[in-house]
């Protein structure tokens, strides 16, 4: 049986358990039919399903493939989509708004129009905020990766970046992917094609934790990851370099799996275990950007067998999560095939979020319910010593 959450998250999440609207609350639907459209019953919110303290996010769409896409900023434009989004999660987590191409597109200027909507979205909406990311290889911008730089220059620019995005939400964040994709999938350092890594050595990731932690001390600072699901060579280096950043005093908080998936192979089924050992550090662990795509024949749609391997695969990630003290937050990687990256990235795959691109709920949309709501009949058993009876699983449904 999972225990009882700690008591400092459970109060800072407390408020998250508040309705976004009011209203009797409607049974669930009987399984095979179809929940009403737009329901607004708590029973129908992952949110409210969640286990006192546990928080489930998702990306907030924006910035990145969807600007070459033929649809307006989904975040701002479309309504529906921003109502689920505040209906069903009380984590939000800026896709591509607070990346370094997007949110510090020239030398001497900030855009952060974006990332202040959607900080200000989640705290109208009782939700918390994951910052994404500081120290990364990809997504920065020409003038940065193209400039001619001393290692001085370099470093001042790094830091200043980092002392304006974190001041500017101090207070705001609940967790800081600080440090992104920094080993390759061997488990070498990325000592080429990371700029910090390369001009200005491995210590420079410490001092980002570092400088981090001084700006916005209250903020959970986390190495994040893909491919880190399981025990391999990859999720070993993190844990070596880990180890050695905390025996220096390093402020790291936790270690996240991102949880990028493919029916095509097989699940890491050593996932709780790998978490287990990062969570015996002391780390807090998460999952911050589970998506599960599928093949799929170009024009056609998914069998009910792939549905069911997907809603397998969400399920089972979620419950390793659950099952590890420390893991108390879940991010899916969007919540709609509307937006999805995974098409733009990946031919040949796709449908790969819990909602179809009419916010039409799937098998995998009330795994992750039903689980939840398990989860929290337990930790009320473990607190009150009541029996509990296993959760319905339904097939149909709007967001």
């Amino acid at each position: 049986m999972r225990s009882i959450r700690f008591a400092t998250v459970a109060l800072a999440t407390a408020a998250l358990a508040l309705p976004l609207m009011t209203g009797s609350a409607v049974a669930d639907p009987a399984a095979g039919e179809k929940a009403a459209p737009h329901s607004h019953a708590t029973s129908d919110r992952l949110r409210e399903a969640a286990p006192e303290g546990f928080v489930v996010g998702t990306a907030v769409a924006g910035g990145g493939h969807h600007l070459e896409q033929n649809y307006p900023d989904p975040f701002t434009y479309d309504k529906e989509y921003r109502k689920i989004l505040g209906r069903q999660f009380s984590s939000v987590s800026p896709e591509n708004q607070m990346k370094w191409d997007y949110i510090h597109p020239e030398r001497d200027r900030y855009d952060f129009a974006q990332a202040d909507a959607i900080v200000a979205f989640a705290k109208r909406n009782h939700q918390v905020v994951r910052g994404h990311t500081l120290l990364w290889h990809s997504q920065n911008p020409a003038w940065l990766e193209e400039g001619d730089f001393s290692k001085e220059e370099l470093r001042a620019i790094l830091r200043e970046h980092v002392t304006t995005v974190v001041g500017r939400y101090a207070g705001k964040i609940q967790q800081w992917d600080v440090a992104n994709e920094i080993f390759d999938d061997q488990g070498n350092l990325r000592t080429q094609d990371n700029i910090w890594i390369r001009e200005l050595g491995p210590g420079i990731v410490a001092d980002v934790f570092r400088w981090v932690h001084r700006i916005d001390p209250k903020a959970k600072l986390f190495f994040n990851d893909y491919n880190v699901e399981g025990v391999n060579a990859k999720s070993d280096a993190y844990y070596a370099l880990i180890q050695d950043l905390l025996e220096q005093g390093v402020p790291v908080h936790g270690f996240s799996v991102q949880g990028h998936l493919s029916t095509r192979y097989g699940f890491p089924g050593d996932l709780e275990d790998n978490l287990r050992r990062f969570d015996a550090l002391g780390l807090e662990t998460a999952v911050t950007e589970l998506d599960v795509r599928m093949d799929v024949p170009e024009g056609g749609t998914p069998t009910e067998a792939q549905e069911r391997q997907q809603a397998d695969y969400y399920q089972r990630t979620l419950q390793a999560c659950l099952a590890v003290d420390g893991c108390n937050s879940f991010t899916i990687w969007g919540f709609t095939d509307k937006y999805s990256w995974v098409p733009v990235f990946f031919e040949g795959e796709g449908f790969a979020n819990v909602m179809t691109d009419d916010f039409d709920r799937k098998p995998a949309f009330y795994a992750l319910r039903d689980t939840l709501k398990e989860a929290a009949r337990k930790d009320d058993c473990e607190k009150h010593g009541k029996h509990h009876k296993p959760g319905k699983h339904h097939k149909h449904g709007k967001g």
